[in-house]
């Protein structure tokens, strides 16, 4: 993700805001082996259920939308972990491994 994607999504979600709406930004803060988005990647998330951007993709994308939900209703920020080893990976049928570390935040 280049610095303007993420810039775009940070002027959605404040314009969303500006327009009354209550909103939570999702940011990609740490990643490691197989992450489909890098770091610095942006999700926001409106409590009317509007979303811009992405920080992963299929699950871990709904479990990140929950968060935010939550963390609009809370104002209380996460520090959300997802992950898989290497082995435990190869067990469920995954070819590869790896970590995603999302912080969930109100925007004010």
């Amino acid at each position: 993700m280049n610095h303007a994607d993420s810039e775009d999504i940070l002027a959605t979600a404040a314009g969303w805001r500006a327009a009354g709406e209550l909103v939570a930004v999702a940011t990609v803060t740490e990643t490691w082996g197989s992450s489909p988005r890098p770091a610095g990647s942006r999700l926001a998330v409106t409590k009317s259920g509007k979303m811009a951007g992405s920080v992963s993709g299929g699950c871990i994308e709904g479990a990140v939308a929950d968060a935010a939900m939550q963390t609009i209703e809370t104002g209380t920020p996460q520090l959300l972990d997802f992950g898989i080893s290497h082995e435990r990976a190869w067990e469920v049928g995954l070819a590869c491994g790896g970590k995603v570390k999302v912080f969930v935040e109100k925007l004010l």
